[in-house]
């Protein structure tokens, strides 16, 4: 049996893989939908299935694949299957050639004409857009209308002019592109009025987002002005856009966390040209020097490549030094994995599967060594934290620090700011004893 045409859709299901991005994307494919009266559901009998792909991993396209086939029943059924985001971008109508089982395939730029598609779609037809328009989608979509989580997710700029040699993104997001300022603004109030007390502005290049007179620490300076909003963050950085004024927000306003995430993805010089990456290790340490002297109790996380093509032993040697260097509250470290139509997946001297192995170890090995330090760093001190989310065991609550750790309590309501002594510290969490009094 078939998919479900010749009838529309009464629930759906949007399943999104990967970056903050798609979690926005995913959040805003949702409130599509749901503007057209579909009921959300999280089991497995949704009459339709979102897929909101992301296109960093490794073999991401074959996960996809592998996600589709999943998707049928046991009486040989299926629910119509839409595939979103950075996947579809890139493989485009290659989808519909090899499966049968995709109704819908559409871009991260087109994801606005989503309801159009799934009315064609519930037709009986197989349809596709990954146009990448003049005109923004955000003007197009809701106004958000939810409750939304304490802490919620706010894209105000989109697309990569860098090229790095290894990175799909210019190829699957665009060009850089800033929104309107007073877009953001007022989806940041609408936010801000549904539930919101914290709100992370995303980008491919956040620190990239201008209206020609004004930067992102202009933005993040006008938001902060928001009585109800407590908490403000952004990423991912750019070190070639981390300008003076952003650094300066960090030292003067006080509802900016004092985090940032800064990828560098290699210490060795030779490496970050070939990737493209247009700074150098000096560069970026200074950065990070005029950081710190901004905001001294700032934490810094970062991405890292192991095994880029060419890679040498005194390469990765760079690499792990800079980590040395730089002291992680924590940072993301992957094997390099070819791209198709990426410079970099033609480049001679590709890395062996078991070197590059050996160098991921021994780099997460140091990363989890300083990420616990900052972490037992904080025991016996008090903090703020959010609380966002019921935790693993029955009374357990997470929630983050103004540094991004997670924090586990057993006492208090999700949404909650609260005063927290840090009692235990592991690698990737602490342990919190709730004070009686809110935090302001």
């Amino acid at each position: 049996m078939g998919a479900s045409v010749n009838r529309s859709p009464k629930t759906y299901r949007v399943k999104s893989f990967g970056c903050q991005m798609n979690v926005y994307d995913g959040e805003r494919m949702a409130e599509l939908l749901d503007a057209q009266g579909l009921t959300p559901v999280d089991g497995e009998d949704a009459d339709l299935v979102v897929l909101n792909t992301c296109h960093i991993r490794e073999k991401a396209a074959e996960k996809v694949y592998s996600d589709i086939g999943r998707l049928r029943r046991d009486d040989g059924s299926r629910p119509l299957v839409a595939v979103a985001g950075c996947v579809a971008q890139a493989e485009g109508a290659e989808i519909h050639r090899r499966t049968k089982d995709v109704d819908i395939v559409v871009g991260p730029q087109a994801y606005h004409r989503l309801p159009e598609l799934v009315a064609d779609a519930a037709q009986g037809k197989q349809v596709a857009d990954t146009d990448m328009p003049a005109d923004s989608k955000f003007g197009a979509l809701p106004k958000r209308a939810r409750q939304v989580r304490p802490s919620a997710f706010l894209t105000v700029q989109e697309g990569c002019d860098k090229f790095c040699t290894y990175c799909v993104v210019p190829y699957t997001r665009g060009a850089e592109v800033s929104r309107p300022w007073s877009a953001i603004v007022d989806e940041a109030k609408a936010l801000v009025d549904s539930g919101a007390r914290e709100i992370t502005l995303l980008g491919q290049n956040v620190n990239a987002w201008s209206d020609g007179a004004r930067g992102l620490h202009d933005l993040i300076g006008e938001l902060a002005k928001m009585p109800a909003l407590a908490r403000i963050r952004y990423t991912t950085s750019h070190p070639n856009d981390m300008a003076d004024g952003l650094i300066a927000a960090h030292r003067d306003i006080e509802k900016l966390m004092p985090s940032l995430h800064l990828p560098v993805q290699s210490g060795s010089d030779r490496i970050l040209k070939a990737m493209n990456r247009s700074h150098t290790s000096d560069s970026y340490l200074r950065i990070l020097d005029k950081v710190r002297a901004a905001r001294p109790d700032i934490a810094i996380s970062g991405d890292y490549i192991v095994g880029f093509p060419g890679e040498t032993d005194s390469d990765f040697e760079a690499t792990l030094e800079i980590v040395r260097r730089i002291g992680h509250s924590m940072a993301f470290s992957f094997k390099y994995s070819p791209r198709p139509g990426t410079p970099a997946a033609t480049m001679p001297d590709q890395i062996a599967p078991e070197v590059m192995d050996e160098r991921l170890q021994r780099l997460q090995a140091l990363i989890v060594e300083q990420q616990l330090a900052f972490n037992q760093r904080t025991v016996g001190t008090r903090t703020s934290v959010l609380l966002e989310r019921p935790g693993r065991h029955p009374g357990q609550l997470i929630g983050k620090s103004p540094w991004l750790q997670s924090i586990v309590v057993d006492e208090g309501a999700v949404g909650d700011l609260l005063d927290v002594d840090i009692v235990a510290a592991g690698p990737n969490s602490l342990t919190g004893m709730i004070q009686t009094k809110k935090a302001a």
